[in-house]
């Protein structure tokens, strides 16, 4: 099978280096907007074909969309419109309700498959690409009803050969959940690289304090501003609904500080731990998952005929 990489960063670079060398795809043809991604892709062996959107779906039969995305639904749209009835589209953008709702009308929508991979570091570009980047991880396909049930089928069978399980949900729950678990994270460690930045203008010395708490904390300040500036925007809705719980749990701990009420602060930091416990239920369901085989018995993936 020949794919199409369109965005040849973190999560494209990943996956193409994986369905290669696991037997999913024979070779990988890609695209970035970026021409330097492309050079560096090619010169990692991340792809082996350089070619624009046309050459993309005349050429391959089964295209990713691994943009910022802001930019994803006119990309799927163009796509749409070149390829040939049998190949199949999949994005793996981080909000899910604006792409689906796109191409919602399209004649050619159940040959798209809206999917998500959660998984990723704060670093970006070709030279991130890294195997083994979604080994464990979860997948979300979304609105599954309205793709084609074989090319639901090769979606989950690719998202298998990158070791990873995959569940289906809805466009706008995926969304929701997603502000609360991810987006607001990455807003946190923003505005808290934000605030200590601030500081550091006038004491020099802070970052000669910083711990590891710190590091870990921030480390998602390092996130690209070209990816999630355009997801905080597509999901504006949802991240002020999470922003604002947030917020509310912040003022408490403010006036229980102001206030001196070192039980409260106690109590709220004890219920807080429980957190913990949800954090080790993910680990522990990862150690128990099964081997997956990493590729088809058969060697190469293959795509069954679509219904009409």
């Amino acid at each position: 099978m020949k794919i199409g990489m369109v965005g040849l960063g973190l999560i494209g670079g990943s996956m193409a280096l994986d369905l290669r060398q696991r037997g999913f795809a024979e070779s990988i043809m890609g695209t970035d907007s970026n021409p330097e991604h492309v050079r560096l892709a090619k010169q990692a062996g991340i792809i082996q074909e350089e070619g624009g959107l046309p050459d993309l779906a005349a050429a391959c039969d089964l295209i990713i969309l691994a943009t910022p995305v802001d930019v994803a639904p006119a990309i799927l749209l163009s796509l749409l419109e070149l390829v040939s009835d049998k190949t199949i589209i999949l994005d793996v953008g981080s909000t899910k309700e604006h792409i689906c709702s796109a191409v919602e009308s399209h004649p050619r929508r159940k040959q798209f498959v809206a999917c998500h991979p959660i998984a990723g570091t704060e670093n970006t570009g070709p030279s991130a690409a890294h195997h083994t980047l979604f080994d464990n991880k979860v997948n979300i396909i979304c609105n599954a009803a309205d793709s084609d049930a074989r090319a639901v089928e090769l979606a989950e069978k690719l998202f298998a050969t990158l070791q990873m399980e995959t569940v289906h949900m809805d466009a706008r729950a995926h969304d929701r959940h997603l502000a609360f678990v991810s987006h607001l994270s990455h807003i946190t460690s923003f505005a808290l690289g934000l605030t200590v930045l601030e500081i550091e203008k006038d004491e020099k010395s802070i970052f000669n304090l910083a711990g590891s708490g710190f590091a870990s904390t921030v480390r998602l300040a390092k996130s690209s501003p070209a990816m999630w500036a355009p997801i905080f925007r597509q999901n504006a809705g949802h991240v002020s609904e999470a922003l604002g719980a947030y917020i509310e749990q912040l003022l408490h701990f403010k006036e229980a500080i102001d206030a001196g009420m070192a039980t409260e602060t106690y109590d709220m930091i004890t219920k807080a731990n429980q957190v913990s416990r949800i954090l080790s239920g993910i680990e522990l369901k990862n150690s128990q998952k099964p081997a997956i085989s990493p590729a088809p018995e058969d060697g190469e993936a293959k795509i069954a005929p679509m219904a009409g």
